[in-house]
């Protein structure tokens, strides 16, 4: 197969891993930087051109392509997969999917109606809203968290009402749009990270913040080890993917009082700490699911939303 990787930076350790896993299947593989590809918008001829330089262009055929799209450039990373998507070039994760995930309240209420659960979340755009907000998550000590955050950035704790007051009202100062979240006091400072690729859960870590910290991300220090899912978890996880219609996704869950909840459905999940963690060739097994699942036809139907 001809695969495209959607990455800016082929020296990322997620981007490389996919290459080394395509290349040793056979495959012929490609890292494209969607910030120098342009679209040719027709019924006729869909095409996607990459400009190497300004006098080297060229349109790309591709099979399947593998989006890894930083949260920055969302918007036009999407616009760029939909037009392969068009072209009916088959996508590990759609862009529907993708831009869903994306948007932290638009995926809580996907979730939300499917019935999975998730901590107490509200969101208001109000400023008279404030005690309101903050009485409906159970009080202080509370999360707030920028709709469009990433390895958790944007993600505040506030341990007392005034901090939480004087937090909503900097977010709405400089026109943030934001959740307030319950804050789950005995999940530790932990959370899981599932890794899941089709129908399967074919990893999990836990993820513990260092001393200090409540975000448990393994870009702010935190550390990972191998866990054992228990069986709701693991349902939990593959219910939440197919929600957000991702055949690709990284699961975060945390372990409460009141059962597991969901926090976060992430669509480009890194590979470097669940490899690092569990001694799994998470790459190999994307490879080889896309390779089977191409087969089935073009771009499958996705969750609703």
């Amino acid at each position: 197969m001809k695969i495209g990787i959607l990455s800016r930076n082929r020296r990322l350790y997620s981007t490389r891993r996919l290459v080394e896993a395509a290349t040793a299947r056979g495959h012929e593989v490609r890292v494209i930087d969607v910030l120098k590809c342009y679209m040719n918008i027709t019924a006729n001829d869909p095409t996607v051109t990459y400009q190497h330089s300004a006098e080297r262009v060229e349109a790309l055929d591709f099979d399947a392509v593998i989006p890894r799209i930083g949260a920055s450039i969302t918007s036009y990373g999407c616009a760029v997969l939909r037009q392969f998507e068009v072209g009916h070039v088959y996508s590990l994760n759609e862009s529907i999917a993708i831009t869903r995930s994306r948007d932290k309240l638009r995926a809580h209420q996907l979730l939300a109606r499917r019935g999975i659960g998730q901590p107490v979340t509200s969101y208001a755009h109000s400023a008279r809203a404030t005690d309101k907000l903050i009485e409906s998550v159970g009080g202080a000590p509370l999360i707030l968290k920028l709709t469009e955050s990433t390895h958790g950035n944007g993600v505040l704790l506030a341990e007392t009402k005034k901090a939480a007051e004087a937090l909503i009202n900097a977010f709405r100062g400089i026109g943030s749009d934001f959740l307030v979240q319950e804050f789950i006091k005995e999940a530790g400072g932990s959370d899981i990270r599932c890794f899941v690729v089709g129908e399967k859960v074919i990893a999990a870590m836990q993820r513990k913040a260092v001393k200090g910290e409540y975000r448990s991300n393994l870009h702010r220090g935190g550390s990972a080890e191998v866990i054992k899912l228990h069986p709701e978890e693991r349902r939990l996880a593959l219910k939440a993917a197919r929600v957000m219609g991702l055949d690709l996704a990284g699961v975060d869950i945390l372990r409460s009082a009141h059962g597991p909840l969901v926090i976060e459905v992430n669509s480009s999940p890194g590979l470097e700490g669940i490899e690092g963690a569990t001694g799994i060739d998470i790459a190999s097994k994307i490879i080889e699911y896309i390779e089977k699942d191409s087969q089935a036809g073009p771009n499958k139907p996705t969750g609703k939303g």
